[in-house]
């Protein structure tokens, strides 16, 4: 036998984890499979390992799996955030106290004032 050309390992005595082949289907019909541990969730997109494109999970009963609509969350910006923590007075306070301390320290100071 030659080093390398076949492993010295069997399976014997190995237990292989139950797994679950699932289907998904592309836009233009085609479909591909996908194997998963029996326990895991199963996502109802998954992309193609060949195209690259997004498939949508085919239920058991061949069609369609609806999708989810709590997946689609509308992301938040960081002004939605603030607004969550502090009113508008608030931050417009907090503006002005920063932008005193930095025209301070550049010495400028307020004409008129």
């Amino acid at each position: 036998m030659r080093l390398g050309a076949q492993s010295l390992q069997s399976e014997e005595g190995v237990t292989f984890s139950p797994r679950r082949r699932s289907t998904y289907q592309l836009e233009d019909g085609s479909t591909f499979e996908v194997t998963f541990a029996a326990d895991a969730e199963i996502p109802t997109i998954w992309e193609s390992p060949k195209s690259g494109r997004e498939g949508r999970l085919v239920g058991d009963n061949g069609k369609l799996v609806p999708l989810d609509e709590t997946e689609t969350r509308i992301p938040r910006t960081h002004w939605d955030m603030l607004l969550e923590r502090r009113t508008r007075a608030e931050l417009e306070e907090l503006l002005e106290e920063r932008l005193a301390y930095l025209r301070a320290r550049r010495g400028e100071h307020k004409i008129g004032a």
